[in-house]
């Protein structure tokens, strides 16, 4: 296990035993990717999906922003790019690590989420954001299509007129906006941020990880299976929870009046 990455430029890594904590780290640039952040994603990511005591992920920026995208200043101006090949060996390599993590993955949003970075926000289990914080579907300014999947997510989330709208207009969505219409769970008042996501990660880490994997694998199953299909998946998934530790503490925590002291697994 890795306590402590010393070595990144872009991000800050840290690992507690419990809790896997990632944080974009290019504040001058509101933490826009450049092809270095992505290359320290990728190592990060891997090393969380590859540790199996981890139980709660949270993912955050550095300074004022969560993360404006792509760093558009690393292009010059007449230069022309496959950006097919960029998504693929970039946002799409870390996103499908990034799905791959069983344990429940937080998102707190510090500040502006832009482009790319409002996707991956999104793609996240759970988003709580600060109520100064904003989500932008920037890519229709610059005549692209929003990545990063962005438009399986968004329609799911908000419903396709809203969904179009937003990435169409570019026009910024304010986080007690985006809570009201379903595209994240919470809008903290920026005070109150720290302290409630601290005590969300500190409270995930606490529950039954095992159980929380399951929740959110068979959630997103829900988008392509059929009912029949689908009360099959929880009939077999229910099965396996029934036989856990976690169950049994659960149980018996009940029927004995006290908190339930779950391993996880």
């Amino acid at each position: 296990m890795t306590d402590s990455w010393d070595g990144l430029q872009t991000l800050k890594y840290s690992n507690n035993g419990e809790v896997a904590q990632v944080v974009l780290n290019r504040p001058d640039k509101l933490n826009a990717f450049n092809d270095l952040m992505h290359d320290e994603l990728f190592l990060v990511l891997n090393d969380i999906a590859n540790t199996a005591d981890i139980r709660c992920v949270l993912i955050t920026g550095e300074g004022r922003g969560f993360c404006a995208g792509q760093d558009l200043g690393t292009r010059s101006g007449g230069e022309t790019m496959d950006l097919g090949d960029k998504l693929e060996n970039g946002y799409n390599k870390n996103l499908r690590i990034l799905k791959s993590i069983q344990a429940p993955i937080v998102c707190a949003v510090n500040g502006v989420a832009a482009g790319a970075g409002a996707n991956i926000a999104l793609n996240c289990d759970i988003v709580v954001a600060k109520e100064s914080a904003k989500f932008i579907q920037a890519f229709s300014s610059i005549g692209l299509i929003p990545d990063c999947n962005g438009t399986w997510l968004l329609p799911k989330l908000v419903g396709l007129a809203r969904a179009k709208a937003i990435a169409m207009l570019g026009t910024p969505v304010m986080a007690k906006q985006a809570e009201e219409w379903g595209m994240i769970h919470q809008a903290v008042a920026d005070e109150q941020f720290d302290e409630t996501v601290k005590d969300m990660v500190n409270t995930l880490a606490k529950r039954p990880t095992r159980a929380l994997s399951f929740i959110k694998n068979i959630m997103d199953e829900s988008f392509r299976n059929d009912y029949g299909v689908h009360l099959d998946r929880e009939r077999d998934v229910q099965r396996v929870c029934g036989l856990s530790h976690d169950f049994s503490e659960g149980v018996a925590a009940f029927l004995e009046k006290r908190q339930p002291e779950f391993k996880g697994h």
